[in-house]
């Protein structure tokens, strides 16, 4: 079967945030207490275990002429609807000591919450800093990629409510194709700034299944410039430790004999 994912071309996102509407309604996902925040119009802050798609609003100045605001600054807006990236190499994977955490036959990565026992080990081990946990409840919640809807050859709910088809889903590979595609045709448009971020299999996490064409560099975004599989060095450490554990083992029993003599 065919690896499925995201593509989000933030370049044509209006920041409607019908993808978290849709998300919250199809997954029974809470609200997260309509807070203003005070940071644009941008109301709930981050992904979290109540907010699986997070529609963020970037305010940037710009000098060159364009809309004014009710004080005479210019500026320039980055929308971006942010996700969990259902990485190639998921660290949250390495550590859940349940199993609750698997990959499904589409590639993604999903949490089943009714074997989750709330150990939080997942959250420290992602780059994206994607899941977490919920009040009250203490399990850990995330995009499931809607498993469900995916089984039934449907849409993501996200992706489905997308008024300008700024989330894309399908074949992985065909993705890249068509983002590919949609920088060369920015390029031309005069938009050099644009790039793709999570596309590239030979990057720190093989590469993600959400991956996004982006208008400015990852940190103006909040996303990490070169994300790194946490468990990357895992086996060389438990080697490491193994080794120091039977080097201290031969010295006690080199001790002992020696004692005995």
């Amino acid at each position: 079967m065919p690896r499925m994912g995201f593509f989000t071309d933030t370049s044509v996102c209006i920041g409607c945030k019908a993808c978290e509407v849709a998300c919250k309604e199809w997954n029974g996902v809470p609200d997260d207490g309509f807070d203003l925040l005070g940071l644009s119009f941008d109301n709930t802050g981050g992904l979290s275990a109540n907010s699986w798609r997070h529609v963020a609003f970037i305010e940037q100045p710009r000098p060159a002429p364009g809309p004014a605001s009710a004080d005479g600054d210019r500026f320039d807006w980055l929308m971006m609807s942010n996700v969990c990236k259902h990485c190639t190499h998921a660290a949250c994977l390495d550590v859940c000591p349940t199993g609750a955490l698997f990959r499904t036959e589409f590639e993604t990565v999903v949490v089943q919450s009714d074997i989750c026992n709330g150990c939080g080990y997942c959250i420290p081990a992602c780059p994206y800093g994607v899941i977490d946990q919920r009040a009250g409840d203490g399990r850990a919640w995330k995009c499931t990629l809607c498993y469900d809807r995916l089984g039934a050859g449907r849409t993501p709910a996200c992706a489905q409510a997308c008024p300008t088809e700024s989330i894309q889903y399908g074949e992985l590979d065909e993705l890249r194709e068509r983002a590919d595609a949609r920088v060369a045709a920015l390029h031309g448009a005069g938009r050099p700034e644009a790039r793709l971020y999570g596309h590239d299999p030979t990057d720190g996490v093989g590469g993600d299944g959400a991956f996004f064409l982006l208008l400015d560099e990852p940190e103006a975004y909040g996303l990490p410039p070169d994300p790194v599989v946490t468990t990357r060095d895992l086996p060389r450490m438990w080697r490491r430790a193994a080794l120091a554990g039977l080097a201290m083992a031969a010295a006690a029993v080199a001790a002992f004999a020696g004692g005995r003599r």
